[in-house]
């Protein structure tokens, strides 16, 4: 049976559980002991919001794909690095999940805004059809560059959460850059950006008096997203420390990545395992029942989570952290720059202050090199139609 083609009931009882290890666990900044918080452990990944392939959902563009099975997991990988930005927005790191149990508004909130239909934020349907406008076919497979990508023009829309979202390209985080972005006066990237604040899709069914709210805020939470290329065709262990290192921050948001054409959400690792949440199973897509509500149990996985030994990591990855406030963002540059004293861990990015003046504008949206930056192709290495510079010792 193809793995793409499993139901949920077939996967839960082959799952390992986690080994009897005085190593600790991290997951998402959090840290745990297996021999006295097995039962944390297993709660907190519960409690993250698990998108996989789904089937019957309303089709694409209206004749495109009922079923994103064989294609989509790089968008499910997207949509789950993205919800936890949007529970850690609205919910707070510390929000489980407990079936059975009556959850708060703001949680059905967050799940409406993933839901596969054409009218939600970061729907497989929204993510498919801005990613036609950028020179992606819908059912064509995306790297994690392309998702992020795709992903910050759709936030824009989003102003119930009111995120700035900022994408760190060539290996770079230009902290002059996120500042400006944060402390803008509007909710979204660009006015022109945004629909005007009489249309139905501004909200979505959200609260208007929150968007109005953040309109006043002086930092904007903060998603910052950075594509990297660790290596060729492996990733270079000279990476490895760095990579376990950006878990234990309290601002993470995990990485996607994975293997070639088969991509997972990682949340963390023990010793020297990626813990990680996969996408690859197909579950019949969810509408609301008779009351109204949405049944929610197939949005969490219920077993022990996947993991892998970090050496069989694909190098094309994107980490993701989420700063809430300004003070949460310096804590993150505080951390970054002691990170790089660690000895054995070769940073995977650069933090500055100013952008450098080579580079062109960041928050110009454009997934493909022009011809302005043919002089900079060799420097690439482009195995999804994704642009990663490649880094080396």
């Amino acid at each position: 049976m193809d793995a793409a083609t499993l139901t949920y009931d077939t996967l839960r009882f082959e799952y390992e559980d986690f080994p009897e290890t005085k190593e600790p666990v991290w997951i998402l900044g959090r840290k745990y002991s297996v021999f006295t918080e097995k039962e944390e452990i297993l709660l907190d990944v519960t409690s993250r919001l698990w998108f996989t392939y789904r089937k019957n959902f309303p089709a694409i563009g209206g004749t495109g794909p009922t079923s994103d099975t064989g294609w989509g997991c790089m968008l499910r990988c997207g949509q789950m690095i993205f919800a936890q930005a949007l529970v850690c927005r609205h919910l707070g790191r510390d929000w489980r999940w407990i079936k059975g149990k009556k959850q708060m508004a703001n949680y059905f909130n967050v799940l409406n805004a993933f839901i596969d239909k054409k009218d939600s934020y970061y729907s497989i349907h929204q993510i498919a059809q801005m990613g036609v406008g950028e020179g992606k076919s819908i059912g064509q497979w995306y790297g994690p560059n392309t998702v992020a990508q795709v992903l910050k023009k759709l936030a824009a829309f989003d102003t119930w959460s009111s995120l700035a979202v900022h994408i760190a390209m060539d290996n770079t985080v230009v902290m002059e850059e996120i500042r400006r972005l944060c402390q803008s006066n509007f909710p979204c990237a660009g006015a022109a950006a945004c629909p005007a604040v009489e249309s139905d899709v501004l909200y979505n069914g959200y609260p208007e008096e929150a968007g109005v709210r953040d309109r006043l805020s002086l930092w904007k939470p903060l998603v910052l997203l950075i594509p990297l290329r660790l290596g060729l065709t492996e990733i270079n262990e000279a990476y490895i420390e760095t990579l376990k290192h950006c878990f234990m921050m309290p601002q993470s948001l995990g990485v996607i990545g994975g293997k070639p054409n088969s991509a997972h959400y990682f949340i963390g690792y023990v010793g020297e395992e990626l813990i990680y949440l996969d996408p690859h199973t197909t579950q019949p897509a969810v509408e609301p029942n008779d009351s109204g509500c949405l049944p929610d149990e197939s949005f969490h996985c219920q077993h022990p989570p996947c993991r892998m030994n970090i050496a069989e990591l694909d190098p094309s990855i994107a980490v993701g952290f989420f700063c809430n406030s300004e003070e949460d963002f310096n804590n993150w540059c505080q951390q970054i720059r002691k990170l790089s004293l660690v000895r054995g861990a070769l940073p995977m990015f650069e933090l500055v202050e100013h952008q450098p003046s080579h580079f062109s504008n960041p928050d110009v949206l454009n997934l493909t090199p022009d011809s302005s930056d043919a002089d900079r192709l060799e420097r690439f290495f482009d195995s999804e139609d994704e642009d990663f510079e490649i880094l080396s010792l």
